[in-house]
């Protein structure tokens, strides 16, 4: 083959109908210009780390405090580290710690006892390769878990270990979506990683609006108009996204909520993804967590035996926070082996998880137990940080619902609340003038005026007319307090500028 026609061979592609086109292969003497990138990762957009954020790293750098609400990142906002989880993760890595004389006076016996069965679990230790799913050791201890939590067993080697439970969602939609034809309802308010892996695979997102004035609870027969009109429309509705607890929007979805979508899948034969990470993250007493396998599996037959579930769990949030070690996984229900198989070889793709994250998830599903020298510790730091969480969730709802314009539902789990604001016309004519949408006008004359940082609701999606923006409830609570001074501070100062 000639150079020329080695070339065009190239330069050569096939759509997706089929037929041949021919794609420019460089511009401006650039074969990676910006222009010619696959366009599915120019359109995919993910506003928690976008304009609002780079804006407030801007200004961090000139030397302006900014007050990082626009993330779940628990740690950057004065979390601190379960001391159990860190002193077995410090033993894994450094395990010649475990043979120094005097390691019984600087760690806990259950956690050396730990982190020699888990260091003798990694085949070379830490630093060398797992299983693609992850130590096996591990996935049985995330098993254990599952079937104490839902009282149903689970099957291990259907259990994959991620880099964070995002991984395993990216891996479900790659899998889920085959053309611009397949598409995944998801909630709207929605977590962009949905939106933007949804993008990026070339699929199609199909929202189904959640009620707000309803605590932002489901509106089933909203969803079924979303999906007969998705397929009216030539589209094949593969998956359906749940976040429970919500993120951005903070509700807890109740047995009965999860038992009409286990009803819905199964009726409309849609896989569930249910993304669970805030399980640990109650505030209060009405709504426990319940897991969707735990409902489908009440429900029983056939519900329980025919519909397919991803479920997703991580280490980042709860009480452990632990964001930076990226240690999540997925378990697979009603999924067909030969497709866990073909999950598996793309799980291998990336050889495997990262192991300290793999540690940190065996601690979070398997603590200390009764009896155990860290017990009483470990339930104490828990417990002392889901009170103060309760506590941060109280003040952020109560002080937005004392502002004019502004509304607000109880954040009953997760990390967040999300406000609506009512904009005058003023200010929404302003927005416009300066080619911003009018909530991320909102938010960044809050940053620039206060220093905190947030994220616009249209990063999110919202009701059209409606506009919001998510704040985690993270600071500490000494910080909470001056966070809703200048708050209301900002917000009457705006009101009264452009007020109609």
């Amino acid at each position: 083959m000639s150079t020329r026609t080695a070339q065009k061979s190239r330069d050569v592609s096939n759509d997706t109908r089929g037929m041949c086109t021919t794609l420019q292969n460089e511009k401006d003497g650039k074969v990676m210009h910006p222009d010619l990138i696959n366009p599915n990762i120019k359109v995919a957009q993910y506003a928690v780390r976008g304009e609002l954020y780079l804006r407030g790293e801007q200004l961090r750098q000139e030397g302006k405090e900014i007050i990082f609400t626009n993330v779940g990142n628990p740690h950057s906002l004065g979390g601190k580290p379960l001391t159990f989880t860190r002193q077995v993760i410090s033993l894994c890595t450094a395990p010649f710690l475990l043979d120094h004389p005097d390691v019984e006076k600087l760690f806990a016996p259950d956690a050396i006892a730990r982190a020699k069965k888990l260091t003798a679990s990694f085949k070379g230790g830490i630093g060398a390769y797992t299983d693609s799913r992850g130590n096996s050791l591990i996935r049985e201890e995330i098993s254990n878990f599952i079937q104490k939590r839902d009282g149903i067993p689970s099957n291990h080697n259907h259990v994959f270990m991620t880099d964070g439970a995002s991984v395993s969602i990216r891996m479900t939609l790659n899998a889920l979506i085959r053309n611009s034809n397949d598409g995944i309802l998801v909630p709207i308010p929605q977590y962009p990683l949905y939106s933007a892996s949804i993008s990026l695979n070339g699929g199609a997102l199909i929202p189904y609006y959640l009620d707000e004035d309803n605590a932002w609870g489901l509106d089933m027969p909203g969803l079924k108009t979303a999906v007969q009109e998705a397929r009216a429309a030539g589209k094949n509705v593969r998956g359906m996204v749940f976040i429970n607890p919500g993120n951005p929007t903070g509700q807890c979805l109740t047995h009965a909520n999860l038992c009409e979508l286990v009803k819905f899948a199964y009726d409309e034969k849609i896989v569930l993804m249910a993304d669970e990470v805030y399980q640990e993250n109650i505030y209060q007493d009405e709504h426990p967590f319940v897991s969707a396998k735990k409902a489908a599996s009440d429900m029983g037959a056939p519900y329980n035996e025919a519909v397919e579930l991803f479920s997703f769990h991580s280490i980042s949030k709860g009480t452990g926070g632990e964001c930076g070690l990226r240690g999540g996984y997925m378990e697979m229900v009603n999924i067909h082996p030969d497709t866990v198989a073909q999950m598996y070889k793309c799980a291998s793709i990336n050889l495997c998880p990262n192991t300290v994250g793999q540690i940190a998830v065996s601690v979070l599903v398997n603590p200390p137990a009764p009896g155990d020298r860290s017990y009483d510790m470990h339930l104490n730091e828990r417990k002392a940080e889901l009170q103060s969480l309760r506590q941060r969730a109280h003040m952020v709802t109560d002080a937005f619902n004392t502002l004019e314009g502004v509304s607000c539902n109880f954040t009953e789990g997760s990390m967040y609340s999300f406000p609506k604001i009512t904009l005058s016309a003023k200010a929404i004519e302003k927005a416009k003038s300066m080619q911003k949408a009018p909530d991320v006008f909102y938010c960044l004359r809050l940053l620039e005026t206060t220093g905190i940082s947030t994220v616009p609701g249209s990063g999110f999606g919202q009701k059209e007319g409606t506009f919001h923006l998510r704040t985690t409830i993270l600071p500490r609570e000494e910080v909470m307090d001056k966070f809703t001074k200048l708050f209301k501070t900002f917000h009457e100062s705006f009101m009264d500028e452009f007020r109609d």
